[in-house]
């Protein structure tokens, strides 16, 4: 859900945080310029905004509405009204951003203004861009459901799992400040304590989590509908995490919780795994997991706390070299020189 607030039309190069003015540049004149809009989801566009200003790049994020879990925005549109009001915030907000920007960079599937007309006004202004996917937005759609996609200069998904739906996009995995979170890793008690956060219960296979648990020598922490500052208080506290058990690969849950040194079980898909691990020369530490086989997969990590803490300090490892915010942005600013 979001919550809809108040704002203004974007002004040239908005920055509203603490953080410098960029100084880097493409060039002799200026710093490249780009704009991420038009929604925070899970506060990826944020995260990646802020790391390109530390690179020198003069970035912002505009947004239709700030979320009420991710409320981080530079501008948000006030589209309060009917659809032709909300029509002209789009339009007014487009043409200003226009000559302040070099790349739009869309984000979920969705562009600044309506995708049949987005394309053609960045070709009439000379703007580049790319479409920059974070899971559900492409997961299950037909190539003519997402063939709107192609007409941006590149494409973005964050796993190679997602590559299914999207063969031709560069495979960019999110990114977190990994040197922020200081690792806790898992105890030595006996009995110890398996988390799963499940923001569906349906999605995430919660039934089944609770039924592999029953019996087990563990205690199982179920976090859900809490901020995330607190939800992640209560991650540093566990010894074993559940991810999912029906999507294929993992997101910023599993990832957090891997730069804590916790050892993650969730369901992979292994085609996945053997792509990301050619691609990054490196070993998915993440243990897969089925509704069927959980309750075995767990079996080992809950007799064993040298094992827990051994899975926990590689998938630490895993998470400094795929997804420290920094290598990402190596790979974002690739993307951004070959339009």
């Amino acid at each position: 859900m979001s919550e809809p607030r108040a704002g203004g039309e974007p002004e040239a190069a908005a920055h509203r945080d603490d953080e410098q003015a960029p100084t880097g540049a493409p060039g002799r004149d200026r710093p490249l310029r780009v704009t991420l809009c038009p929604v925070n989801t899970a506060g990826v566009p944020w995260t990646i905004a802020r790391s390109l200003r530390r690179r020198g790049v003069d970035a912002r994020l505009v947004v239709f509405e700030r979320y009420a879990l991710h409320p981080e925005a530079d501008v948000d549109l006030d589209r309060r009204g009917g659809l032709l009001r909300r029509q002209a915030t789009q339009w007014r907000a487009f043409a200003r951003l226009v000559p302040h920007t070099d790349v739009f960079h869309f984000v979920f599937g969705l562009t600044l203004v309506p995708r049949s007309l987005q394309f053609a006004a960045l070709k009439a202004t000379r703007r580049k861009s790319v479409m920059h996917y974070l899971g559900s937005d492409i997961r299950g759609k037909t190539p003519e459901e997402l063939a709107y996609g192609k007409k941006a200069g590149a494409e973005i998904i964050g796993s190679y799992d997602a590559i299914r739906w999207v063969p031709e996009a560069n495979v960019i995995p999110p990114g977190i400040d990994v040197a922020a979170i200081a690792p806790e890793p898992p105890s030595d008690r006996t009995r110890p304590v398996i988390l799963h956060a499940p923001s569906s219960r349906r999605r995430k296979g919660t039934e089944h989590v609770i039924a592999a648990v029953e019996g087990l020598d563990a205690d199982l922490e179920i976090v859900e509908g809490i901020p995330h500052e607190q939800a992640f208080e209560r991650f540093k506290a566990a010894d074993i995490v559940v991810d999912q058990l029906n999507a294929g690969w993992y997101g910023l849950f599993a990832i957090e919780c891997m730069a804590l040194g916790k050892p993650v079980v969730t369901f992979l898909h292994d085609e996945a795994v053997q792509r990301t691990e050619e691609a990054f020369k490196t070993t998915v530490p993440l243990v897969s997991a089925t509704a069927e086989t959980l309750r075995e997969q767990l079996r080992p990590l809950v007799a064993d706390a040298a094992e827990r803490r051994r899975i926990g300090a590689a998938s630490r490892a895993y998470v400094e070299l795929v997804h420290d915010q920094e290598r990402v942005t190596d790979r974002l600013l690739d993307v951004y020189a070959r339009l």
